[in-house]
C-alpha cells in the first residue's frame, strides 16, 4: 500500500505546481487555454514516467560524477519523441506550446524527481512516482488554463460559455493574468493543506 503512496503524492500533498512550485515557466506560460495545460500535461508526464524509469533501471550502472548529464541525455530522448510527435500529429497544438515542449528538458520537476526519488528506488515505485507527478501537474495546469480561459475568453476548451458580445476579463489571457490565477491557487491549496491537515 506505501507504493501506492507515491503516486498520491503528487496530486495534492506534494502537487509540483501548487505545493513544490516548481516548472513555473511552463506553468506561467502556456496556461492560456485549458487545451494548452492538457497537452503540456500530457507531454510532461510522459517524459517523466519514461525517464524515471529508465532512471530506476540503470541507476546502479551510472557513475556518480556523471549523474546529472546522463539523466540529462535519457530525459532529453524522450522529449525529442515527444517533439516529433506531436509535430507530427497534433501541430496545432505543437505550434501552439512552442518552445516550451524542448524545455521540457530542463524542466525543474523532471530532473528533481529524477535525482530525488528515481535513482533511490526500483522501477516500480519510480514509474508510479513519475505518474502521480505527471498527473498533478496536468491537473494543476488544466485547472489554471480552464479558469484563465473562462476569466479571459468566456469559454473553456472552445466551448462558449458566455455571448461573445459579453464582457470579459481580458488581463487574465495576458502574462499578468498568470501570476494572479497562480497566486491564488497556492493561497488556496495552502488554505486546504492547513484546514485539512494534508
Amino acid at each position: 500500500m506505501s507504493v501506492f503512496k507515491n503516486f498520491t503524492n503528487g496530486l495534492l500533498k506534494e502537487n509540483p505546481t501548487f505545493v513544490l512550485v516548481l516548472g513555473t515557466c511552463p506553468t506561467l506560460a502556456v496556461t492560456t487555454a485549458a487545451i494548452n495545460g492538457i497537452g503540456m500535461g500530457a507531454a510532461t508526464t510522459f517524459v517523466l514516467v519514461c525517464s524515471n524509469v529508465i532512471i530506476a533501471a540503470l541507476k546502479n550502472l551510472i557513475p556518480d560524477k556523471v549523474r546529472i548529464a546522463a539523466f540529462i541525455v535519457v530525459i532529453a530522448t524522450f522529449v525529442t519523441i515527444v517533439d516529433l510527435v506531436m509535430k507530427a500529429f497534433t501541430p496545432d497544438l505543437y505550434k501552439t506550446l512552442g518552445i516550451f515542449i524542448p524545455l521540457i528538458v530542463v524542466n525543474c520537476i523532471i530532473l528533481g524527481r529524477a535525482e530525488a526519488f528515481a535513482q533511490k528506488n526500483n522501477v516500480f515505485p519510480a514509474l508510479l512516482d513519475g505518474l502521480g507527478m505527471g498527473i498533478g501537474f496536468t491537473l494543476a495546469i488544466t485547472l489554471m488554463g480552464s479558469i484563465r480561459e473562462i476569466l479571459g475568453n468566456g469559454s473553456v476548451f472552445d466551448i462558449r460559455l458566455v455571448s461573445q458580445e459579453a464582457r470579459t476579463i481580458l488581463i487574465f489571457i495576458l502574462p499578468p493574468g498568470a501570476f494572479i490565477t497562480y497566486g491564488y491557487l497556492i493561497a488556496i491549496m495552502n488554505s486546504i493543506k492547513r484546514k485539512y491537515s494534508i
